[in-house]
C-alpha cells in the first residue's frame, strides 16, 4: 500500500502556473496515496466577467516576457500546449462551482477541476461566462441544481473568504502554493521539489483544516 500524503494547495483556475502545478502534483500519485485539500483563491477579483486584455494586468513588459518564457518551458516539459491567450477573466463563479463540487464524488470533482483548466488554457473559453461554466459542469457530470446552489448559497462565498484569510495568515500572496507537512512551496515548483517535501513530511500530521480531502 502507498503511504498517505496530505497536501494543501492554494490555486485559481485562471492562473496558468496553477495548471502546471496541478499536473506536476499528480505525478506524486505513483508513490503516494494523495489526500489533497484544494483551497481556491480569487487572484484577480477586479476582473470583469466578460474579461479584459492581459495587457491591463500591469506587469512591466520585461517581467511579463520572462514569465511567459518560463511558462512555455514548463508547458513543454509537461507535454501541454497552451492556446495563445489575449484576455483574462473573473474566476469567482468557477471557484464557487468547484467548492460546491467537493460535496460530490471524487471522480466528478476531478472531471470538473480538469475541465475548467482545459477550457480556459487550451480552448480559450471564458470562465467568467455562466453559460460556459454550465457546459463544463454538464460535461463533468455536475447536475444543474448543484451549479445553482454554488452561486446562491452564501456558505461557498464564506469558504473563499476563509481561504483568503488563511492564505494571508500563512503569508501566501500568490498561486499556486503547496503545503506539505510544515513546509510551504510557492509557484509551479519542479516535481523533484514536491517529492523532496513529501519525503521529509510527517505523513501522520492531521489535516490542516477540517474540510474534506480529495484523493
Amino acid at each position: 500500500m502507498q503511504p498517505e500524503l496530505r497536501i494543501t494547495v492554494f490555486s485559481d483556475y485562471i492562473c496558468p502556473f496553477c495548471y502546471i502545478g496541478h499536473l506536476r502534483l499528480a505525478k506524486l500519485r505513483d508513490s503516494y496515496d494523495l489526500k489533497i485539500n484544494w483551497r481556491f483563491l480569487e487572484i484577480h477579483p477586479d476582473n470583469p466577467p466578460e474579461g479584459r486584455p492581459l495587457s491591463e494586468l500591469g506587469y512591466p513588459p520585461e517581467q511579463w516576457r520572462r514569465m511567459m518564457e518560463n511558462l512555455q518551458s514548463m508547458a513543454i516539459e509537461e507535454g501541454v500546449e497552451f492556446a495563445e491567450r489575449t484576455f483574462t477573466t473573473n474566476s469567482r463563479k468557477a471557484l464557487l462551482l468547484a467548492e460546491a463540487a467537493k460535496a460530490l464524488d471524487v471522480q466528478t470533482f476531478y472531471r470538473l477541476n480538469t475541465g475548467l483548466y482545459r477550457a480556459y488554457f487550451l480552448h480559450q473559453q471564458n470562465l467568467g461566462d455562466v453559460q460556459v461554466l454550465r457546459a463544463i459542469a454538464r460535461q463533468a457530470g455536475v447536475e444543474e441544481n448543484v451549479v445553482e446552489q454554488a452561486w446562491r448559497d452564501p456558505r461557498y462565498s464564506d469558504i473563499l473568504q476563509a481561504n483568503l484569510r488563511d492564505a494571508a495568515r500563512l503569508k501566501i500572496n500568490g498561486t499556486p502554493a503547496f503545503i506539505i507537512g510544515h513546509r510551504i512551496a510557492a509557484g509551479a515548483v519542479p516535481v523533484s521539489t514536491l517529492r523532496d517535501m513529501a519525503r521529509i513530511a510527517d505523513i501522520q500530521l492531521r489535516p490542516t483544516t477540517r474540510r474534506p480531502d480529495f484523493g
